[in-house]
């Protein structure tokens, strides 16, 4: 998608840096509670919520790049616009 210059929302953006420092606080977490030897199951209820941290950033990044960036390509007329942004949905469902 060359050649478009429009990208997320500000305030989306200034959200999912907060999102990413909240996981990355909660990853350094983790990595405490491993070097203390915690219970297993209380680790992995931590990760668990890693990673629905993690997919909420995915699925809001998404949205938004769908409501500016892929938007504004169709209305260009890129026709290549929706095969990125499926092979972009490829990548995060997997």
């Amino acid at each position: 998608m060359e050649g478009v210059s429009i990208y997320i929302a500000e305030d989306l953006e200034s959200d999912l840096q907060d999102r990413l420092s909240r996981i990355e606080g909660h990853v350094r977490g983790l990595k405490r509670m491993l070097a203390e030897h915690r219970d297993c199951d209380e680790i992995l209820t931590q990760v668990a919520g890693v990673k629905a941290a993690v997919t909420q950033v995915a699925i809001l990044l998404l949205q938004g790049h769908l409501e500016t960036c892929v938007a504004e390509a169709f209305r260009s007329g890129d026709g290549a616009t929706l095969e990125h942004f499926k092979s972009s949905l490829s990548r995060v469902l997997k």
